[in-house]
C-alpha cells in the first residue's frame, strides 16, 4: 500500500484503524496529565517519607511540569523532523523508564530525578501525539471532531490523576500511583506498530478543502474555510500533486529527516528560558516576589525568552515562527486552554488543602469529593463535538468559559466556608466548573489547531501543550498572591469572564470592521 493509500484509508474509514489509534493516543495524552496531577493528593506523605521541607515539596511537585513544559518546542520540531511515531516511540521509553524508577527511588534526589526525567518524555510523547492525529485524520471536518474531543482529555487526566492518587495512597502507598504511567507506557509501546502509522506529514501537504456544507467554521452559512490570510484557494495547484512554494525555494523543508534544522539556539533558549522562568514562579508559593530566590531565575528566564524572541526572527526555519501566533483564533484558543488549565489546577489544589486541613477529611474522603467533577466532566465533553459542529468552536469556547466562571464564583463565595455543607456549599461550582472547563477545552483545541499545515502538526501540539503547562504555573503564582484562597477563586472567575466576553465579542468586531472596509472599498 502507498503512503497516499495508507492516508486514505486512515482518513476515510475511520472506524477501522484511525479510532483504535486514537483510543491509544488519547489513553496516552490523559496518563502524561494524570502524571502531572498524581503527587498533589500524596505529597504529604511523600515529604514526611523523606522529611522534606517546603521548599524540596514544591520543586519535587514541580520537576515533571518544568521539564515538559519547558521542552516541547524541541519535541514538537522533532517530530516534525522524524516522525510522529518514532518520536512517540522514544518519549515513551524515556518516560516509562523514569515512571518505573521513581518508585524504586530510596531517597528524594533519586525521586526529583525520576520527576525530571518524566518530564523530558512527555515532552517528546505530546506534540507526537497530535502529529499522529493529523495524520489519521487527514480531512478537516474529521481532524475538528478530533480535536474536540482531545481537549477534554487533558482535564479528564488531571481529574483522574486526582481522584485516583488519593484512593491508591489511602490503599497502599504513594509509590503505586506511578504504576499507571509504567502499565500505559507499556501499552502504548506494544500496540504502537500495529495501529500508529509510520508515515509522516510530507512536503507541505495541507488538510483538504471540507465540503462546505459541512464547515465547522460558520455554521449554517455553507461557506468553505478560509486561510489565516483569508483567501479560500487551496494551497496546491490545480490539476497537479505539487503544493506551491515561495519563490527560490529549491526543495520542500518538510519532510522529516530532510530539510529542516532543529534550530538548536532557538531550542535552548526557549527550554532554559521557560525552565527558569517557570521554577521562579514556582517558588513564589514559599518565597516573597522581591526575593533573590524568586527574582534570578524569574528574571533570568525572562530576559532569554526575549533573546529567543530576537533570534527566531532572523533564523530560516525558526522553531516557533513569528507569525505562529499572530493568527487571532490561535491565539484566543492558546490563552483559552491557558486559563482553563489554570482555572482547573487552582481549584484542585486550594480545596483539597481547605478540604484536609479545615474540614479535617481523608484523603480518600477529598478524592471522592471531587467524583461529581469527573462526571460533569464526562458528561459534558460528550456533548462538545456536536455542539462545536452546530455553532462553531468560538461560541462554544466562550460558553464553556463564561459557565466556568460561574462555577468559580460559586466556589469563591461558598466553597471555603466550613459552616456550609458540600451538598450546596460546593457541589454546584464542582458540577459547572468542569462543565464550562470541558467546553471551552474542546473549542479552543479546534481554534488553536485549526489552519495549521501538516508540516507544522508537532509545532502546534508543542505550543498547545505549553499553553497548557504554563498557564497553571503563571496563573496559579498570580493568584496565589492575591491573600486568600477565595479572594483567588473570585479572581479566576473574573478572568474567566472576561476571556469569555472578548471570545464573544472578537467575531462580532471582526465582520464589523470587514463591513466598513467593504463600505469604503465600494
Amino acid at each position: 500500500m502507498t503512503t497516499t493509500e495508507a492516508r486514505t484509508d486512515l482518513g476515510d474509514t475511520p472506524g477501522v484503524r484511525a479510532r483504535p489509534a486514537f483510543l491509544l493516543l488519547g489513553g496516552v495524552q490523559m496518563t502524561l496529565i494524570f502524571t502531572l496531577a498524581s503527587l498533589a493528593v500524596p505529597l504529604p506523605r511523600i515529604g514526611a517519607a523523606f522529611r522534606l521541607d517546603r521548599a524540596e515539596l514544591i520543586l519535587l511537585s514541580a520537576a515533571y511540569g518544568l521539564t515538559f513544559a519547558g521542552l516541547l518546542l524541541l519535541g514538537g520540531r522533532l517530530a516534525d523532523r522524524f516522525g510522529g511515531r518514532r518520536t512517540l516511540t522514544v518519549g515513551l521509553l524515556v518516560f516509562g523508564a523514569a515512571s518505573f524508577a521513581a518508585p524504586l527511588a530510596p531517597g528524594y534526589e533519586a525521586l526529583l530525578a525520576a520527576r525530571f526525567g518524566q518530564g523530558v518524555g512527555a515532552a517528546l510523547v505530546a506534540p507526537a501525539a497530535m502529529a499522529l492525529l493529523r495524520e489519521l485524520f487527514p480531512e478537516p471536518a474529521a481532524y475538528g471532531r478530533a480535536m474536540a474531543t482531545w481537549g477534554g482529555l487533558s482535564v479528564l487526566g488531571a481529574t483522574a490523576g486526582n481522584l485516583l492518587s488519593g484512593v491508591i495512597a489511602a490503599v497502599s502507598s504513594w509509590r503505586g500511583t506511578f504504576a499507571v504511567p509504567v502499565a500505559v507506557t507499556l501499552a502504548a509501546l506494544l500496540l504502537a506498530p500495529g495501529l500508529l502509522p509510520a508515515t509522516s506529514p510530507g512536503p507541505g501537504r495541507p488538510l483538504r478543502q471540507p465540503d462546505a456544507s459541512r464547515s465547522p467554521d460558520r455554521p449554517g452559512t455553507g461557506r468553505p474555510l478560509r486561510h489565516p490570510g483569508g483567501s479560500s484557494r487551496s494551497l496546491h495547484r490545480p490539476g497537479t500533486s505539487r503544493s506551491l512554494h515561495r519563490p527560490g525555494a529549491s526543495r520542500s523543508p518538510h519532510r522529516p529527516g530532510t530539510g529542516r534544522s532543529l534550530d538548536l539556539p532557538g531550542a535552548l533558549l526557549a527550554t532554559a528560558g521557560i525552565t527558569l522562568a517557570s521554577y521562579g514562579l514556582v517558588l513564589t508559593d514559599a518565597h516573597p516576589w522581591a526575593s533573590a530566590p524568586v527574582l534570578v531565575p524569574l528574571s533570568t528566564g525572562l530576559v532569554l525568552l526575549a533573546t529567543f524572541g530576537a533570534v527566531e526572527r532572523r533564523t530560516a526555519d525558526p522553531l516557533l515562527p513569528p507569525d505562529f501566533l499572530r493568527d487571532g483564533r490561535r491565539a484566543l484558543g492558546l490563552a483559552a486552554i491557558g486559563l482553563t488549565a489554570a482555572g482547573t489546577a487552582t481549584v484542585f489544589v486550594l480545596l483539597s488543602l481547605a478540604l484536609q486541613r479545615q474540614r479535617g477529611w481523608s484523603a480518600l474522603l477529598t478524592s471522592a469529593a471531587f467524583v461529581p467533577f469527573a462526571v460533569a466532566l464526562l458528561g459534558a465533553g460528550r456533548l462538545a463535538g456536536p455542539l462545536i459542529g452546530r455553532y462553531g468552536p468560538g461560541r462554544v469556547t466562550g460558553a464553556g468559559l463564561g459557565t466556568a466562571a460561574a462555577g468559580l464564583g460559586l466556589l469563591a463565595a461558598t466553597g471555603f466556608e466550613t459552616s456550609v455543607p458540600y451538598a450546596y456549599g460546593l457541589l454546584p461550582g464542582l458540577l459547572l466548573l468542569p462543565a464550562g472547563g470541558a467546553l471551552s477545552f474542546a473549542g479552543a483545541a479546534v481554534l488553536a489547531t485549526r489552519g495549521v499545515p501538516a508540516h507544522h502538526a508537532g509545532l502546534v501540539g508543542g505550543v498547545l501543550n505549553t499553553a497548557m503547562e504554563l498557564g497553571p504555573t503563571v496563573v496559579f503564582a498570580a493568584l496565589l498572591t492575591l491573600g486568600g484562597d477565595a479572594m483567588s477563586l473570585a479572581a479566576a472567575a473574573a478572568l474567566f469572564a472576561a476571556l469569555a466576553a472578548v471570545t464573544v465579542l472578537a467575531p462580532l468586531m471582526n465582520r464589523a470592521t470587514r463591513a466598513q472596509r467593504a463600505n469604503r472599498a465600494g
